[in-house]
């Protein structure tokens, strides 16, 4: 019989010690405390760590130890609801790859995605696929290192130095592509229009000449 069930039967719930532990054990061995196995597992390990440590003789009251177990679940709810989101974001921030790391397709493949993208109005999708036509074409050109894992700032930042002429509009691009993948910003026509006109500029601009450091060592974070 559970701590409630006594309390409503009538049965006296004034225990010693030893009694009210081996009651509050029996009361968290309720099904109705294991609906998340996983997580009241180990919630149930430490309080009956906790319960077994106890060497008062007072008297140990079911009021207590229901608040005991819900003061423990509510903390253990809020403790999962703040670090979910940041496993989250987490996980977000180490995967903004301008090109993901089996994308083999070729700037004029990745070119010809974002005209079909276009074709159908979806702005969003033709102002990625452009950007990333952008990163291709210049590691093709070997004038950006072919590099996995690299964020749409550190390509723009990178290609900037290399093309100084245009840096400000490849750095504008590479925001623009963040605000769209990763900003849910809804790209328009006028930002797929800009991302178009670069990349034919991107295509027939020569890099600097003193534009030979990895750009590696040029992509500063923001």
């Amino acid at each position: 019989m559970t701590l409630l069930a006594r309390a409503a039967a009538g049965v006296p719930v004034e225990p010693d010690a030893a009694t009210g532990r081996r009651w509050a054990t029996e009361e968290l061995l309720d099904p109705v405390y294991h609906q998340q196995r996983s997580l009241l597992r180990r919630l149930l390990d430490w309080i009956g760590e906790q319960l077994a440590g106890l060497q008062t003789p007072a008297a140990l009251s079911p009021v207590a130890v229901l608040v005991v177990v819900g003061v423990v679940l509510a903390v253990v709810v809020v403790a999962y609801v703040i670090t979910g989101p940041v496993r989250l974001s987490r996980r977000a921030s180490s995967d903004r790859s301008v090109l993901a790391a089996d994308d083999a397709r070729t700037s004029a493949e990745i070119r010809a995605a974002a005209e079909a993208a276009a074709a159908r109005a979806d702005w969003s999708l033709a102002v990625l696929e452009r950007f990333r036509a952008v990163v291709r074409g210049l590691e093709e050109r070997t004038v950006l290192d072919e590099r996995a894992a690299r964020t749409a700032h550190e390509a723009a930042v990178a290609a900037a130095a290399r093309l100084p002429a245009l840096g400000e509009q490849l750095v504008a691009a590479g925001r623009t592509f963040d605000d769209v993948a990763y900003g849910h910003e809804p790209a328009t026509a006028d930002d797929e229009r800009r991302l178009r006109e670069l990349d034919v500029r991107v295509r027939d601009a020569r890099p600097s000449a003193g534009a030979d450091t990895p750009d590696t060592l040029v992509a500063a974070p923001r």
